[in-house]
């Protein structure tokens, strides 16, 4: 499996994430505009020592990111705007789960285009607007995992 960032903003998020993609052996993969630098100290923090470990790629689009991929990938998008909870997903081996940026989310146009592979991740508080970005990840992954019969 893969865990796709679109336009993350939050070092901090990258580098948990990055965290989970090391101790998961998945791939992380940037796409689009970065609010830090892969190299930045906040990420590397957040990794800790981890970050050396792992596999990752960048890509200025997702069309260009997509190119990369067979026919019929396995895209699964992630948001509180889904309609379907994540429990619902076809997880596959090599899924890409894709996440928008901590500010802004999916880029507006994915709404309409993957709205048949859009998920949520329930939550039960109307206190509450959304997981943060790392969690969101973390979840969704290891529900993957657990449904593909992998175990970290």
């Amino acid at each position: 499996m893969k865990i796709v960032l679109i336009n993350p903003d939050i070092p901090w998020n990258a580098g948990n994430i990055g965290r989970t993609c090391v101790a998961t052996g998945t791939e992380l993969v940037f796409v689009g505009k970065l609010g830090f630098k892969i190299n930045s100290k906040e990420i590397r923090r957040s990794g800790l020592d981890y970050w050396q470990y792992l596999k990752y790629s960048e890509y200025p689009s997702f069309a260009e990111f997509l190119e990369t991929l067979g026919d019929n990938p396995s895209l699964l998008f992630f948001s509180t705007k889904g309609k379907k909870t994540y429990w619902e997903a076809p997880y596959r081996g090599d899924s890409c789960l894709v996440f928008g940026s901590e500010g802004a989310g999916l880029p507006l146009e994915y709404y309409e285009t993957y709205k048949d592979r859009l998920y949520r991740i329930p939550m039960s508080s109307e206190h509450s607007r959304s997981l943060n970005l790392s969690t969101s990840a973390g979840v969704a992954l290891y529900e993957g995992l657990r449904r593909n019969g992998k175990s970290a």
